[in-house]
């Protein structure tokens, strides 16, 4: 039985901690990068160019956002993400990460980092292992 059988609580804040300030990777998959290039109104070339990086993770490759000078996120304006609606799955899915899910300890540090963690509606064990099955899919770049 998982420590989150009975559902987690969370609800974004906006606050914009995952997005700023703090070097990371934000993988892109092929859905990804077209709904990137349908929100930008650039071609999946374009959004690649002028958006993305490859980064090489030791046994892997993959394509990441950039991220500006002072590691805000590429796609960070004015006080919130840019592409919202349109926005990466990776960034969907926070924080039903397995990451996250491994135990319940590493939920309390997630927590430490994310106002939204512990708060709001409570998400079912359904729907977060719905989000777990649906990141072995991705079909990352």
């Amino acid at each position: 039985m998982s420590f989150y059988s009975k559902g987690l609580r969370f609800e974004c804040s906006r606050c914009s901690r995952c997005c700023r300030l703090t070097p990371g990777y934000v993988f892109l998959s092929r859905n990804d990068l077209a709904r990137l290039a349908g929100a930008t109104g650039l071609t999946g070339e374009e959004v690649l160019g002028k958006y993305c990086r490859e980064v090489n993770i030791g046994i892997f490759r993959r394509i990441s956002l950039k991220e500006k000078a002072n590691l805000d996120c590429i796609f960070w304006e004015d006080g919130g993400c840019s592409v919202y609606r349109d926005r990466p799955f990776q960034c969907r899915s926070f924080p039903f990460w397995n990451a996250h899910l491994y135990s319940e300890e590493s939920w309390r540090e997630a927590a430490k980092e994310c106002p939204g963690i512990g708060q709001g509606s409570l998400h079912p064990e359904e729907e977060i292992r719905d989000w777990l099955n649906k990141q072995e899919k991705e079909d990352f770049l």
